[in-house]
């Protein structure tokens, strides 16, 4: 692949990184919906973030098998409709399947503003799929969580890269 001037060489992730990255944020999501404000419709989506990151990031290993897996999980830990955050989450990874060549070549603030419409995507799925079931809607504040995603695509960014950044042999003939 054919990188930007000025990006640095990465090391391969580690599947056990990826996967216990992928576990947090589901528990992570888990301890937010128990935390104060229950399950708040502005509230950020932590296991959307992951999945649209190692979606684009590595996606060999993390795709729609792995989203709709977490959609069930996420759909039993809430006791949703089975399925609602499933079908969400799997065309979630689809679309970032999709654009994840395109989207790296950009930096991590213009990556901020592309995955936007997958996240609005996403929340509407998992609203139209609601509503169909006879759900009650959850207020405009519902709006607000792409956009709490979106502006946290770079802290995501920075934190789950991080240990792909150092070096393996630091040596001062190996800038690499």
């Amino acid at each position: 692949m054919i990188m930007r001037p000025g990006q640095q060489l990465l090391l391969p992730a580690s599947p056990l990184f990826i996967w216990g990255s992928l576990i947090a944020a589901l528990v992570l999501n888990m301890l937010q919906n128990m935390g104060l404000w229950g399950r708040a419709a502005w509230m950020p989506d932590f296991v959307a973030l992951a999945l649209v990151f190692w979606t684009i990031h590595q996606p060999r290993r993390v795709g729609v098998a792995s989203a709709f897996l977490f959609g069930i999980l996420v759909d039993i830990h809430q006791g949703a409709l089975l399925g609602q955050h499933a079908l969400a989450y799997t065309v979630l990874s689809y679309l970032a399947i999709a654009i994840h060549r395109r989207l790296l070549w950009f930096g991590v603030p213009s990556q901020a503003f592309q995955v936007l419409p997958l996240f609005a995507a996403s929340h509407a799925i998992e609203l139209g799929v609601r509503m169909l079931a006879g759900g009650a809607f959850p207020g405009p504040l519902l709006l607000l969580a792409p956009v709490v995603e979106s502006a946290l695509w770079p802290l995501i960014s920075v934190l789950l890269l991080l240990p792909q950044k150092r070096t393996p042999d630091p040596d001062a003939n190996r800038p690499l």
